[in-house]
């Protein structure tokens, strides 16, 4: 369903995202899939939408600078960056904000959250009356094309997403997104702002992602969010252990968080960072995980935690 750009329209777009619905919008780079960014589920029914889901971290969309300082600590340079690129598309990689209210599968766990301002009246005219952050990825299916018109849009999920019209975007591809390290600028990804537009504005050199920090955000193959423990997958806990279970757990006297004693998918899809973090946090050196169905959202669960479970090179990260 495509929406004329309208007041109402605006209006009735905001309320379905302040319901937890889906909303697809334009922005000068790309349409982009939104949804509350503080809802875990809203969150999560972006990756179910876009098919074969997988838990990256999502860029999150602000109205505002105020709205941006709610959820992310600004450096210095992280805020002359915002003030010379923003609205646009430049995404920013910033440490998260005590209480920032962010949905943790909206940052993939991350303790970092990519943001930005964009440079559309429409995007911002529905941020505003949102009234609260908005996590978008490009509005198509997974592994096509990002649409730059509403029609592709519709076309991509069968009508099954509302759609504000605001016209063809004028960038065509995706937000530029950058980290900071000290006084270091590190391009992750290569997008709408040009690298040498950055270096010319600030007289300094832009690092390229394989030269700079290891450091996830969203179109990165990097790993996210890892746990200090090491992980053993699709297993039973020993002792010693702490243990992640899923449906019917085992009889066990260590520490044991439970994605859904029910078994549900989409529950355990919404605990499973939180979990991996108070598990964790009781020190453990090893966490055991049980098996979880490869279906569905078993697919997003099972990816992330073969991430998390995947060798690193240097000790707990």
């Amino acid at each position: 369903m495509i929406l004329n750009a309208d007041d109402q329209a605006i209006a009735d777009a905001a309320a379905l995202l302040r319901a937890g619905q889906l909303v697809a919008f334009p922005t000068e780079t790309v349409y982009g899939l939104g949804a509350d960014a503080t809802d875990p589920d809203a969150v999560l029914s972006i990756y179910e939408t876009k098919g074969r889901p997988r838990f990256n971290p999502l860029i999150v969309h602000v109205a505002d600078r105020a709205m941006a300082e709610r959820l992310a600590d600004f450096s210095p340079l992280a805020r002359q960056l915002a003030d010379a690129f923003w609205p646009g598309p430049l995404s920013i990689v910033l440490p998260l904000r005590e209480g920032h209210g962010l949905a943790d599968v909206a940052t993939a766990g991350l303790d970092t959250v990519a943001l930005r301002m964009p440079d559309h009246p429409l995007s911002l005219a529905l941020l505003r009356a949102a009234d609260r952050p908005l996590a978008a990825p490009s509005a198509n299916p997974s592994g096509r094309l990002s649409p730059t018109t509403a029609s592709q849009v519709e076309r991509g999920f069968g009508g099954r997403v509302p759609v504000l019209d605001g016209g063809p975007c004028k960038a065509g591809v995706e937000s530029t997104i950058i980290a900071i390290d000290g006084d270091t600028i590190i391009q992750l990804r290569a997008g709408a702002l040009a690298r040498s537009e950055i270096e010319r504005r600030f007289g300094i050199k832009v690092l390229s992602a394989a030269r700079g920090a290891r450091i996830s955000a969203p179109g990165m193959l990097l790993s996210h969010y890892a746990p200090n423990a090491h992980m053993r997958l699709e297993t039973t806990p020993r002792p010693g252990e702490a243990f992640l279970a899923f449906g019917p757990a085992p009889s066990f006297a260590g520490e044991i968080r439970n994605l859904s004693e029910t078994g549900d998918l989409h529950e355990a899809a919404r605990n499973l960072f939180s979990m991996l973090h108070e598990l964790d946090a009781t020190g453990a050196k090893t966490i055991a995980v049980a098996p979880i169905p490869h279906e569905g959202l078993g697919e997003a669960i099972n990816d992330r935690l073969q991430r998390a479970a995947a060798p690193r090179d240097e000790p707990g990260r």
